[in-house]
């Protein structure tokens, strides 16, 4: 048996053997390992570039939510002014009535926007358009506000000026009134008539109709009175002047049941009316008879002659008893 180092046939087969298998195995390991990191380097970059398009969207999103919240601000800022504006002058609601439907659209188009949860920007952008819109209705309303501010104040100016003038003009007028009336009475009492040459005649009538003044009481049959009267500054026309007659018994002869009223007795019966036409300044004569319908009696009789409520005369005529051949 001999002994050697060197290889023989078949072990250098084997040998060779492994070697390919080794060979193969190692290039296997390494196209798997190159697709590993090829894997992994992929993976990086997609998660990398996922990463900056979702930081790119909440940029976007964060940007339409920042601007979504300024044109809240804006219509909110906007309804405000058209609220305060309102309120300020009511004299506008007619105005405001008129344009009511309009500006009512404009704002139910804006908060339809405003309450979209995913706006686009041309969404956003016509509400900004349309706030726009809307302000521009308000600065008119606002100046139309400013105007007829304006206008009220100088109308209240000019009440209160008119009232002054009115309370002034009143009492003036009460002034006035007051100092005519007082002129009036002044007037109606200067122009009261004046009674003068007061002249009473006992009447007899004779069974012949001749008739005879007589003093004797149960021989007159009348009383024929007479005066004269005037006023410088009545009023020409006609006037009713009033005669009462008082008998011996003190109690006036009244010829009726009428009355007329004195200023200071109040009413009182007369005896007779008397119509009598007046001419400024000139002296008219009154005459009138009186019979008692019954016979005289002794003792005095006052007439007394009344004109506008006043006293203007009075005289006095003596009856006697007479004698037994009288």
């Amino acid at each position: 048996m001999s002994t050697t180092n060197f290889p023989t046939p078949s072990q250098e087969t084997q040998v060779v053997t492994t070697r390919k298998t080794n060979t193969a195995k190692n290039a296997v390991i390494g196209v798997l390992a190159a697709a590993v990191l090829g894997l992994g380097g992929y993976m990086v970059y997609d998660k990398n570039k996922n990463s900056e398009t979702i930081q790119q969207q909440q940029t976007t999103i964060a940007k339409v939510t920042d601007e979504k919240s300024d044109i809240q601000v804006s219509f909110d800022a906007s309804l405000a002014r058209l609220d305060s504006m309102t309120s300020a002058n009511t004299g506008l609601n007619s105005q405001l009535t008129d344009k009511n439907s309009e500006i009512t659209k404009v704002k139910a188009e804006i908060r339809s926007i405003l309450n979209k949860k995913n706006a686009t920007a041309g969404e956003l952008a016509r509400a900004k358009k349309l706030i726009g819109s809307l302000n521009d209705k308000i600065s008119v309303l606002e100046a139309d506000v400013a105007r007829l501010t304006g206008e009220n104040q100088t109308l209240t100016n000019d009440k209160v000026v008119l009232t002054q003038e009115k309370e002034k003009v009143t009492q003036d007028l009460v002034a006035t009134t007051v100092v005519k009336e007082e002129l009036e009475k002044k007037v109606d009492v200067a122009s009261t008539l004046n009674a003068s040459n007061i002249v009473i005649t006992p009447v007899n009538i004779k069974r012949n109709g001749k008739e005879k003044v007589s003093s004797t009481a149960k021989r007159v049959d009348k009383l024929l009175v007479s005066f004269d009267v005037t006023n410088r500054i009545a009023q020409p026309g006609a006037t009713e002047v009033y005669v009462v007659v008082i008998g011996p018994d003190g109690q006036p002869v009244a010829t009726g049941t009428e009355t007329f009223t004195t200023r200071e007795d109040g009413a009182k019966s007369y005896t007779a009316k008397l119509p009598v036409e007046i001419e400024t300044a000139k002296r008219k004569n009154v005459e009138f008879a009186f019979a008692p319908g019954a016979n005289f009696q002794q003792g005095s009789y006052k007439i007394m002659i009344y004109q506008n409520g006043f006293l203007i005369g009075e005289g006095v005529r003596e009856l006697k008893k007479g004698g037994l051949f009288s």
